[in-house]
């Protein structure tokens, strides 16, 4: 019988000054993204920006979309806490409108940070997978705050469908957005119907 493959990856913990240098960086490439979108987010002036040596950066990430799936990460995160603190109305069908439009909103303010994730999150980079599943995140905490905790498998599933549907169409939506010039009510629109045709 042939010895079965197995892949073993180890993984060990930063220490406090580590992991404070990895957070600059990631600050670092996300203003940098923010001031100039995509092409302004390069390992060497990373680097610089965070004042260590280029070396650094390749010790934390192995490639400059796997930077930049850290930078969604945190922003993408920083943009859902917003959302999920504010005021939202009663149904859940306008919960979930509104949040999206929320969302739509904020990238289109800042739409060179948002060309830069999303740049990074279609890439084929497989040092890139964070950011997709940091997309997919994105939309199961916004369903999850709309609509509730599903209770049962069905209902699992359901929202789970609802999701994937949903993500889909925000991609597009930001991506028209970010490189093909549609307005912030155009892809705001889009959402409310996406919503209402999905509930």
């Amino acid at each position: 019988m042939a010895p079965s493959e197995t892949t073993i990856t180890l993984t060990r913990a930063l220490t406090r000054d580590q992991q404070a240098r990895r957070e600059r960086l990631v600050r670092a490439a996300l203003d940098l993204a923010a001031e100039g979108g995509y092409a302004s987010v390069t390992m060497h002036d990373v680097a610089d920006r965070a004042g260590v040596a280029r070396a650094t950066v390749y010790r934390y990430f192995t490639s400059k979309d796997h930077l930049l799936s850290e930078v969604s990460a945190l922003w993408i995160g920083q943009v859902i806490d917003d959302l999920t603190s504010r005021h939202l109305p009663e149904d859940p069908g306008g919960r979930l409108a509104d949040m999206l439009c929320r969302l739509v909103q904020v990238s289109a303010e800042n739409r060179l940070l948002t060309e830069a994730i999303l740049q990074a999150a279609t890439s084929p980079d497989p040092s890139a997978e964070a950011s997709h599943q940091t997309f997919q995140g994105t939309i199961q905490r916004i369903t999850d705050t709309a609509l509730g905790i599903p209770a049962t498998d069905a209902e699992r599933d359901h929202i789970r469908d609802l999701q994937t549907v949903l993500g889909h169409i925000l991609l597009s939506g930001l991506l028209s957005l970010s490189h093909r010039g549609r307005s912030t009510d155009e892809v705001q629109d889009l959402m409310r119907t996406a919503v209402r045709l999905v509930l």
